[in-house]
């Protein structure tokens, strides 16, 4: 069955558990589409997992739209939602509506996400009437991380708590189907998922939400030596690549690959003419 906006809610309301993951192009959308997942996000993280930034600062519409396309293409029944990059609503409602536009347009999306609370509001008002559906992003808001000083835990103290959680009140208010709450404690985000109608999608931030989101180089052992807290690896999978590569190295400067079995034949009397 298709998974929309409309099914994510129908599983908050029949406490059925609602799983993402990221992808960011066709083949990993596949294979992830056929799994089961419910939602796959192109994140903005693309920037430090496929283009090697050292933070998601630096993607761009082109690059999100880009890959968007290529998941879009991959995944027939999960709900495709795409990130807006840093500075592509922050800068007026304007730019907010032309940019989630364009990501479903061209990167043929179904919603989009975009981070931020209060101060945002006014975008995702504006592009869901735009019928444009929207993810909220709340709580540790990666493009915010010279803000915040670095990667950290949001809502610890009573004030930061209260914050987010009148955070999520805002967004759903403003139309937001979905929130995403990123690395906040696990009893504020239970709070946060009693306290409003809409789906919360949990990353780092305990099992009571509605559903969950990893980047998917992070469960499958793919990316680097560091590993957050929040973070389960199901698979090491960047292990069992690097193993079949050296493989690959070893028997091509053997000359164990390509072997028979490998190659096309053709009849020696048409290579005799040949000389």
């Amino acid at each position: 069955m298709k998974n929309t906006v409309k099914t994510f809610q129908q599983q908050k309301d029949e406490h059925k558990k609602i799983t993402m993951l990221t992808a960011y192009d066709y083949s990993t959308a596949k294979i992830m589409d056929k799994a089961g997942i419910n939602g796959i996000l192109i994140g903005d993280s693309l920037g430090m997992v496929m283009l090697g930034y050292e933070d998601t600062l630096s993607v761009t519409m082109e690059d999100m739209i880009h890959h968007t396309k290529a998941v879009a293409r991959g995944a027939k029944e999960a709900l495709i939602v795409a990130d807006m990059p840093f500075m592509s609503y922050q800068t007026s409602i304007y730019d907010a509506v032309y940019n989630a536009g364009r990501l479903i347009k061209e990167g043929r999306a179904q919603a989009v996400k975009l981070e931020g609370g209060a101060s945002v509001c006014p975008q995702i008002k504006a592009i869901v009437d735009a019928s444009i559906p929207v993810m909220a992003h709340i709580g540790l808001t990666p493009q915010s991380v010279n803000a915040f000083g670095g990667f950290k835990v949001q809502g610890k103290s009573e004030e930061t708590a209260k914050r987010i959680l009148e955070e999520a009140k805002q967004v759903e208010k403003a139309g937001a189907f979905a929130v995403v709450l990123e690395c906040v404690p696990e009893k504020l985000a239970e709070l946060i998922t009693k306290s409003i109608n809409i789906p919360t999608i949990g990353i780092g931030a305990g099992p009571n939400c509605d559903g969950q989101i990893l980047v998917y180089q992070d469960m499958l052992d793919m990316y680097g030596d560091f590993k957050p807290k929040f973070v389960k690896q199901f698979a090491h999978v960047g292990a069992e690549m690097e193993k079949g590569i050296k493989e690959y190295i070893k028997e091509t400067q053997d000359n164990v690959f390509p072997s028979q079995e490998h190659v096309f034949k053709i009849d020696d009397e048409v290579i005799k003419k040949l000389y």
